[in-house]
């Protein structure tokens, strides 16, 4: 997937991102957070620019508050 690196990226493409994760490897959205963390920002929470990253985490904390 290419993504701009001079946009920002939104929460509703992070969870569909992580959601695609969660089913492809049958994990947890916390094992999605790190799998995607790893591999889509390489480990650094800049690669994208600090807006994305805080999408990603607002991401995440919709996905596990929706989670029972």
């Amino acid at each position: 997937m290419v993504v701009n690196h001079g946009g920002n990226l939104s929460s509703d493409y992070f969870i569909a991102y992580l959601k695609l994760i969660m089913m492809a490897k049958n994990c947890s959205v916390i094992c999605a957070k790190e799998d995607m963390f790893l591999h889509f920002f390489k480990n650094n929470s800049n690669s994208y620019g600090p807006s994305s990253f805080h999408q990603f985490n607002k991401a995440f904390s919709e996905l596990t508050q929706a989670r029972p």
